[in-house]
């Protein structure tokens, strides 16, 4: 099985990166920027510069701008082109814990914790030791209508497993700036899963190499970009996601949280409706993107046409 890391980053390497790099039995891809240090070196892993990828493909790299996490969709690429069986997606700021990508359940049946919730979208996050926290990219005006109880055990084939992060989570700005969190979860709420679309994100989550046509994080829409991702990519497939316990410590790179909650509004106003229309109509996430957005989304997808 052909197993492929993505991640881009602007720092030196990391010890996540050094970590992720000296996995044997996975393959190392990291996207560079124009931020990234001229002198970028891996020791086993491919480092991709941006010189490499406006070669690859101009104008992609046009339509999804410099200084972005976006680069990121040219891991994806690159994994595509490795033939990727299965692919990891991570930060550079995440430092694994002793087994993370071991025992995957990604294709294989395993026993869940299962709920049902009669929203159109399923927190994760609130279903842990954290219940006072929600997942970046959660609809904000349901945050209140949480309701777990409707819980059971099932076997399901899981194609997407977006593990948790102990340390700083994933939550959003506001969120952030009410809770500050230093969390460990609890390893016995996991695995989860439920009966309706989910928000995950792109710092720690493994996905079958045959939905990368329909997985691609959106540039020009702040940090919703993984977020309607993910939406898409369960949508458009009907893909079975799974939140396995914690496998990385998060020590996060500096952020201004005023500029993070701005860059998140866009799924402020929309993350609702989209919840609300994909499960009926994959694409309807487009009307919702800016026509750069779309231009870059037609471009990827052209790279799994044959």
């Amino acid at each position: 099985m052909k197993k492929v890391i993505v991640t881009t980053t602007v720092n030196s390497p990391t010890k996540a990166i050094q970590q992720f790099e000296s996995m044997p039995d996975w393959e190392l891809v990291v996207i560079g920027d124009l931020k990234t240090p001229k002198n970028y070196k891996l020791k086993r892993g491919i480092y991709v510069t941006p010189e490499e990828q406006e070669k690859y493909d101009k104008p992609l790299s046009d339509a999804i701008g410099w200084n972005c996490i976006q680069r990121r969709n040219f891991g994806l690429l690159w994994a595509h082109e490795l033939k990727a069986d299965l692919l990891a997606v991570v930060d550079d700021d995440n430092i694994p814990l002793d087994g993370w990508g071991e025992n995957l359940i990604i294709g294989k049946t395993a026993e869940v914790n299962y709920y049902e919730t009669d929203l159109p979208v399923f927190d994760a996050i609130g279903a842990t030791n954290y219940k006072h926290l929600w997942h970046r990219g959660f609809p904000l005006q349901l945050i209140s209508k949480r309701d777990y109880s409707n819980k059971s055990k099932i076997q399901i084939t899981a194609d997407i497993q977006a593990d948790f992060w102990n340390g700083d989570p994933d939550i959003d700005a506001i969120c952030r700036m009410e809770h500050a969190p230093e969390c460990v979860f609890n390893n016995k709420f996991f695995p989860i899963s439920a009966n309706k679309l989910s928000p995950f994100n792109s710092q720690n989550t493994f996905l079958k190499g045959t939905l990368l046509k329909d997985y691609f994080l959106f540039p020009h829409i702040g940090r919703m970009d993984d977020i309607w991702a993910s939406y898409y990519v369960q949508a458009k497939n009907k893909s079975k996601l799974v939140f396995g316990k914690a496998s990385v410590f998060q020590e996060r790179n500096p952020h201004d949280l005023i500029r993070d909650m701005k860059q998140e509004y866009i799924g402020y106003e929309n993350n609702l409706k989209i919840i609300q229309e994909l499960p009926q109509e994959a694409d309807a996430i487009l009307k919702y993107l800016p026509e750069k957005s779309i231009l870059a989304f037609n471009l990827y997808k052209k790279h799994f046409s044959n």
